[in-house]
């Protein structure tokens, strides 16, 4: 049996990388795209492994926002939700998220041929998150409540 405070704190951890992770993507969008910057390099490790399809590409939108822009506000959310335990917000957004990834990595793998190894960093905290908020939502072990 988990204990629910340490779900919780988990998922602020997990939470706070999903912050770092996405920053980064959207740093490196908006040094691409808006300010004509230099990117950073730490993701491009060969042609098919790098974040271009995500920050440059065709994928680096949807509906005209940054999909990394997406993710930060999504990880802020799930933040917010671990901060004021609020279980279904967090499996909400979890949910949300957990899908949004999984379009992304169909599209960059089938499609664009890419594997992106930040947002395969993104997925798998992600994925985390969403188990976990699983547990806290649905669980056997609720707490008793005395009669006194």
């Amino acid at each position: 049996m988990l204990n629910e405070t340490a779900v919780w704190k988990t998922i602020k951890i997990l939470a706070i990388v999903g912050i770092f992770l996405a920053s980064y993507l959207f740093y490196d969008y908006l040094a691409y795209n808006v300010f004509s910057l230099p990117p950073l390099k730490v993701c491009n490790i060969s042609s098919v492994i790098n974040c271009d399809a995500s920050t440059k590409g065709p994928i680096s939108t949807f509906i005209g926002i940054p999909v990394a822009l997406y993710g930060l506000v999504g990880y802020f959310v799930i933040l917010f939700s671990a901060l004021t335990r609020r279980k279904k917000l967090a499996l909400g957004m979890t949910t949300f998220g957990l899908l949004f990834c999984l379009r992304i990595t169909f599209i960059e793998v089938l499609q664009l041929h890419v594997i992106c190894p930040v947002c395969l960093g993104c997925q798998i905290v992600m994925l985390t998150v969403f188990i976990l908020a699983l547990y806290l939502n649905y669980s056997k072990n609720k707490p008793i409540v005395s009669a006194s």
